[in-house]
C-alpha cells in the first residue's frame, strides 16, 4: 500500500541522518546551548531578516503552541482562533488545560478575516460586563490552514493592523510553513511573515526533520523567561543539539525550500490529475494538502492500491485528505495519477 495520509509518515531527510551520524559522538553543552543550535538560529535569523530575533527549539507542534500561548496570556484571557484551528481540534483540550480558552470564530474555509477579528475584540470591550467575561489576549492563526489555504500578504497585514490597535500579539502556527511558502499562489515572504507577526513557528516534523520546530520570537517583550517556559513545560530537550542539527541543516543551502517545493509539485500534479477527471475539490488547495469529495466507488477504487485520510461521508461519498511531503516519491504520485484517470463515475 502507499500512504498519502499525511506529511510526517516517513522520517528524517537523508542529509539530517548523515549530520547526526557524523556528530554522534561529540561532546557538547545540553538544553540547546551547543554550537549547532547557534549556527541554526544564526541561519533562521538571517532567512528571517531578524538578526535580533530570539529562536528557540521545542519538540512538537502541540508542545510549541501550549508553551508559546502560555507565555503570551494572563491567567483571565483567551486565544482567538479559527474553528477549525489546530488549537482547538486536534490538540486535545491543551490551551484549556493550560488554564486558557480558546476563543473560535465561525470559518467557511479555514481563515479568519480581520474583520472578524477587530469585531470579536470590539464586542468584547463594548460590553458593559467583559469583566466577567474571558478576555480576548491574542490572534492564532495557521499558515498554511488545517484546510491547506494560504492567507495573502494583504489578508495578514490586515490582521496584523486589527492586532496592533487592540495591542494582541499576533502568532503564527507554521507546523507546514515550508510548503505555505512554496505554494506558486503564495505571495508572502518568510521576511514578511516576521515583520508582520510577533511570534512564529517554523515547522520541522512535517517539513524534513526527524522532530522539532523552531520558535522565532521577534517582539522582545515576548521573549523574556521563555526558556522557564520551555522547561515547565517540559520541553528543553537535553540533548538539545538534536534539534539544533536537524535546523542548521535544513536552513544550509536551501534544504528547507528545496523539499518544501517537492511535495507542492506533487500535489499539484495530484490536484491536476483530480481536476482533469472532474472530481469536486473542498477546499480548492494550492498547497501539500488536497481535499477530493470522491463517490465511494472511486473510494474504494483507490483504497485498493493506496491509504488515502479520510475527513467524512454524506450521501454516498467520502471527504479525503491527500498529503503529499518532502519525501514522496515521484513514483507514488505516477501510480496515484494513473488511478485517478481511471476511477469510475
Amino acid at each position: 500500500m502507499i500512504y498519502f495520509t499525511c506529511d510526517y509518515a516517513e522520517g528524517a531527510h537523508p542529509k539530517i541522518l548523515q549530520r547526526m551520524a557524523e556528530t554522534n559522538l561529540e561532546q557538547t553543552p545540553g538544553y540547546g546551548l551547543d554550537v549547532h543550535c547557534e549556527r541554526a538560529r544564526a541561519l533562521i535569523r538571517a532567512a528571517c531578516g531578524k538578526p535580533e530575533a530570539e529562536v528557540h527549539f521545542l519538540v512538537g507542534g502541540t508542545q510549541t503552541n501550549l508553551t508559546v500561548i502560555a507565555s503570551v496570556l494572563r491567567p483571565h484571557q483567551g486565544v482567538v482562533a479559527a474553528a477549525t484551528g489546530h488549537i482547538g481540534v486536534h490538540e486535545t483540550g491543551a490551551i484549556e488545560a493550560g488554564g486558557h480558552k480558546v476563543l473560535t470564530l465561525p470559518t467557511a474555509d479555514g481563515k479568519i478575516t480581520a474583520a472578524q477579528i477587530d469585531a470579536c475584540f470590539r464586542s468584547h470591550f463594548e460590553d458593559p460586563t467583559h469583566e466577567h467575561m474571558v478576555q480576548p489576549g491574542m490572534v492564532y492563526l495557521s499558515f498554511p490552514t488545517e484546510t491547506g489555504l494560504l492567507y495573502s500578504k494583504s489578508e495578514l497585514t490586515a490582521i496584523h493592523e486589527v492586532c496592533r490597535r487592540y495591542g494582541a500579539p499576533l502568532y503564527l502556527d507554521g507546523a507546514r510553513l515550508g510548503y505555505g511558502l512554496a505554494s506558486p499562489e503564495n505571495d508572502l515572504t518568510l521576511q514578511d511573515i516576521a515583520r508582520l507577526c510577533d511570534v512564529f513557528y517554523i515547522g520541522g516534523t512535517k517539513v524534513g526533520a526527524l522532530f522539532g520546530e523552531a520558535v522565532v520570537i521577534t517582539d522582545p517583550a515576548l521573549g523574556s523567561d521563555f526558556r522557564y517556559l520551555i522547561k515547565q513545560r517540559g520541553g528543553m530537550l537535553a540533548k538539545g543539539r538534536l534539534l539544533g542539527i536537524q535546523f542548521e541543516t535544513l536552513f544550509e543551502n536551501g534544504l528547507y525550500d528545496e523539499i518544501s517545493r517537492h511535495a507542492v509539485n506533487c500535489a499539484m500534479r495530484i490536484r491536476r490529475a483530480l481536476e482533469q477527471r472532474g472530481i469536486p475539490m473542498h477546499p480548492v488547495s494550492p498547497t501539500n494538502q488536497q481535499f477530493p469529495v470522491l463517490t465511494q466507488a472511486q473510494f474504494d477504487a483507490l483504497s485498493q492500491q493506496f491509504v488515502l485520510d479520510i475527513w467524512g461521508a454524506e450521501d454516498g461519498s467520502r471527504s479525503c485528505r491527500i498529503c503529499t511531503s518532502w519525501a514522496t516519491r515521484e513514483e507514488a504520485v505516477d501510480a496515484l495519477v494513473g488511478a485517478i484517470a481511471s476511477l469510475p463515475d
